[in-house]
């Protein structure tokens, strides 16, 4: 077996048990049809020599497919593998960067806080007041387990976690912190952190507020093992069986979601390309991904660091098996299907290989039919071909159903991870909103300015500067403001772009809310709503109280921050589409209401059309399955908010927001389901024979002796001449031996019922003569050539004499359980032959279709 080279599929398929049954089922009937082959060859060459031809097709077809179905399969269960893994890779690096992105402003901030930078210089020596203001910090950015001020020396001046002392330093971090303009980060084994193997640290230098000296380091000391442990944890699922890693440059493991498995220290192998190769490990194999990052607002993170994920191959495809097709309606599961060539091109190729076997076998079933005498001793034979071709449709259809279900259970699980990323990335960045208002609103300056009976210009411009340096720092916010008692707008950074709202004053409502707060830890989000104070747009306003600094109890203010929803949201919806072309995402409320929006169509502010089931997930809860949306087959994911460490856990505030993320297929298509298992024909002995097809679904038959053969529905040529709208074009006939001859193709459906059929895969031409003319009718699908006995053949009550219907008789199949309508040849030939002939549907309508089958 010939496979790409990218992929070896032997040393997969020991671990799938599926593709092996499969596999054994395409040998067993491809040895049947060679020894079916073989036996007419032997026991009746000639009367078979019209049959040999379609049979070497047959098992031609079969070696083909064969090989690309069991390869198919194969290299499918592999790519969903790699893509689940992936995804997981990606969101591990991506989301470490985008948080430790926030830290590179926190220390930056911190480090020119004012009375921080005169106590290290000097001028006030009060250290538990200084280690209660870092503790106020870290109890709002939890993120920290350790803040620490340091002289130039090295020598801890205080820190925040008492139990683990440190009286100085001689980490070469400070040389390094104390010669940089900007913030230092360090990860490793430091004596700042003595209890820990390894510590995260984000360091800056401090300056004497008066004469601009350098007089100490502010060091941050990360969370590490806390913050990674719970992105692990909001990864992983109870049937995963895969590990979960974070790397360094050098590609040893500093972070590991089951350290019993793989323990950090540990050199692993890498697989920055995606490939499909097995890679070794600790004597067993994975298969692996690995993702570099991809930066956030030019922050790339800590040198070399990766996501990875490592799962054992022996365990990759041991799941349970995809349902995804079992709640979803036949038609549509049929419609969905006709778009295999865009969304999974290996499906489209064994669908149409398939489809070139079944055309095969029905061509060599239709070449001998009523044919007797010399032909007599391929009865056996031709037997044989039916009964394998059908066990060949059967296995056809139940492994491109596993492929199919193989396909569409990947995008499912793929939508609704990437609506639990986008759900977890706004819930992180709006918990830095809330830490950021609440310590902005401790500034002293701003405690005192606000504490005076009337601000002079002075305090303006100085609270105008203090405003305009944080915006200048945190850039995901338009404005910061504060205001007084009475809700009057005093500053604002930014002021002099746009309107201005200094001046301006708070509503009511918000006013009352922020004097309400209790303490500092507390903290007001205005609703999702348009607000002058974002030009008019919807976005969230954070808001604290202001407090008397020497007298808590004592509201003298607020603070403001406008959140750049616009911006910032799309941002978070396009990263989590990053490489996906077709798809569209959103935020929205549990009304539907859209928050943010990448579809232009869609805007924010409107309602997005969905299961309102789906709205009421619980918080933390996903989803995904199959829809219609605008037209076009889809999978949607969805998943609803749940907070990010105490943000909307238990601070109090409460603000359900989904993400929901369509992937789009290709437009809705009406076509009709086709299950050959339903429809097999429990025909009669010795009597008529009829080729029957699909239409609409339904099963057809037309007299076999008129049916010449069937060609594939691609090679219709379309032409540019008037005449009847259901022509559609010419097709070469293929007949050995003889000059190249056209027939005019029309279609079957539209001269039913009145609207064109749509073309797909399994569309098929069938060549029909009478008369001395051949046309082709262009049809659904193939079914058989079955025979009837002649009491199963019964007159329509609508017939109405010979000629004057299309459908005149019907065929009552399967113990009467099924009716196959028969087309009168004579008519269809009359009526395309007659150019006065109304172009109207042939069919007649429902009622009569109704009473015609009850009278049958």
């Amino acid at each position: 077996m010939k496979t790409p080279a990218s992929l070896q599929i032997d040393n997969f398929l020991p671990y799938m048990r599926d593709v092996i049954r499969c596999e054994q089922s395409l040998r067993e009937l491809n040895l049947m049809w060679r020894m079916i082959e073989s036996s007419a060859k032997m026991n009746c060459p000639t009367e078979a020599r019209t049959i040999l031809p379609t049979m070497a097709a047959t098992r031609a077809g079969f070696n083909r497919l064969e090989e690309e179905l069991v390869t198919s399969l194969v290299r499918e269960k592999v790519a969903t593998v790699l893509a689940k893994i992936g995804a997981k890779a990606q969101y591990v690096i991506d989301i470490v960067v985008r948080n430790l992105y926030e830290r590179t402003a926190d220390v930056g901030f911190l480090a020119t806080d004012r009375e921080l930078c005169e106590f290290v210089a000097g001028a006030t020596d009060n250290v538990e007041a200084i280690r209660y203001r870092l503790r106020a910090y870290r109890n709002k950015y939890t993120v920290y387990d350790e803040i620490m001020l340091l002289d130039t020396k090295g020598n801890v001046l205080v820190q925040i976690d008492e139990e683990s002392p440190v009286e100085g330093s001689v980490d070469p971090l400070l040389a390094q912190t104390l010669g940089a303009t900007g913030y230092v980060q360090t990860f490793r084994a430091t004596d700042l952190r003595p209890s820990k193997k390894q510590a995260l640290i984000y360091s800056q230098r401090m300056l004497d507020p008066q004469t601009g000296a350098v007089v100490g380091v502010l060091c941050l000391c990360f969370n590490f093992e806390e913050e990674m442990a719970g992105i692990f944890r909001s990864l992983r699922e109870e049937e995963d069986r895969f590990n979960m890693l974070l790397l360094d440059g050098d590609n040893r493991v500093i972070a590991s979601a089951d350290r019993s498995w793989i323990d950090v220290g540990t050199i692993v192998p890498v697989n920055r390309a995606g490939s499909s190769h097995l890679m070794v490990y600790g004597g067993r194999e994975y298969l692996v991904r690995t993702f570099s990052a991809a930066g956030y607002q030019g922050y790339m993170g800590p040198p070399g660091w990766q996501g990875q994920v490592m799962i054992p191959v022996e365990v990759a495809f041991s799941g349970a098996a995809s349902n995804a097709l079992d709640d979803l309606d036949p038609d549509s599961a049929e419609g969905l299907l006709t778009h295999a060539r865009s969304f999974c091109p290996p499906l489209f190729e064994i669908m149409t290989a398939a489809d070139t076997i079944r055309r095969v076998v029905w061509n060599g079933q239709v070449m001998t039919a009523g044919q007797r005498g010399e032909l007599q001793k391929l009865k056996t034979i031709l037997e044989q071909i039916g009964e394998t071709g059908n066990r060949s449709n059967e296995l056809f259809s139940q492994s491109i159903r596993d492929l199919y279900q193989t396909v569409i259970g990947s995008s499912l699980d793929d939508v609704e991870f990437v609506s639990h990323l986008l759900v977890d990335l706004l819930d992180r960045n709006l918990y830095e909103r809330s830490d950021d208002c609440r310590w902005w609103a401790l500034t002293p300056e701003l405690r005192m300015r606000l504490a005076e009976e009337a601000m002079d210009l002075e305090s303006v411009q100085q609270v105008t500067d203090i405003l305009d340096y944080i915006n200048r720092l945190y850039t995901v916010y338009t404005r910061i403001f504060v205001y007084d008692r009475h809700g009057v707008i005093v500053a604002s950074s930014r002021d002099g772009e746009g309107a201005s709202i200094v001046g301006t004053t708070l509503d009511a409502a918000t006013l009352a809310s922020v004097k309400a707060l209790r303490g500092e830890q507390n903290y007001h989000v205005t609703p999702f709503v348009p607000t002058a104070l974002y030009d008019g747009a919807p976005t969230y306003v954070y808001h604290a109280a202001i407090r008397d600094a020497d007298n808590d109890t004592a509201i003298v203010g607020g603070i403001g921050i406008v959140f750049d929803a616009t911006v910032e949201f799309a941002a978070m919806l396009k990263s989590g589409l990053a490489g996906k072309d077709a798809a569209h995402a959103f935020y929205v409320d549990r009304q539907g209401r859209i928050i943010s929006s990448t579809d232009p169509r869609r805007p924010v502010g409107s309602t997005l059309e969905m299961d309102p089931a789906m709205l009421k997930l619980p918080n933390g809860s996903g989803t995904s399955r199959i829809v219609e949306d605008d037209d076009h087959y889809a999978v949607i994911g969805v998943t609803a908010s749940s907070g990010y460490r105490e943000f909307k856990v238990a601070d109090g505030y409460a603000d359900d927001v989904l993400a929901v993320v369509f992937t789009y297929f290709g437009q809705v298509r009406e076509v009709a389901a086709r299950n050959r298992q339903d429809t097999l024909v429990d025909a009669g002995a010795g009597g008529r024979e009829f080729a029957t097809f699909y239409l609409d679904g339904s099963l057809f038959a037309i007299a076999a002796e008129h049916a010449q053969q069937a060609l594939p529905a691609q090679r219709i040529s379309r032409v540019s001449m008037g005449g009847r709208p259901e022509r559609v074009g010419i097709i070469s006939l293929e007949h050995q031996g003889e000059e190249k001859r056209f027939a005019w193709v029309y279609d079957l459906g539209h001269l039913m019922r009145g609207k064109p059929t749509p073309l797909d895969a399994a569309s098929q031409v069938m060549i029909v003569s009478h008369g001395g003319q051949i046309i082709g009718l262009l049809v659904e699908d193939l079914h058989g050539v079955p025979e009837f006995d002649a009491g199963q053949i019964i007159p329509t009550p609508l017939a109405n004499g010979e000629g004057g219907m299309l459908i005149t008789q019907v065929i009552k199949a399967n113990g009467g359980d099924l009716l196959i309508q028969a087309i009168n040849i004579d008519y269809l030939f009359a009526v395309l032959n007659d150019p006065e002939a109304p172009n109207e549907p042939l069919l007649p309508d429902a009622a009569a279709v109704f009473d015609m089958r009850l009278a049958a």
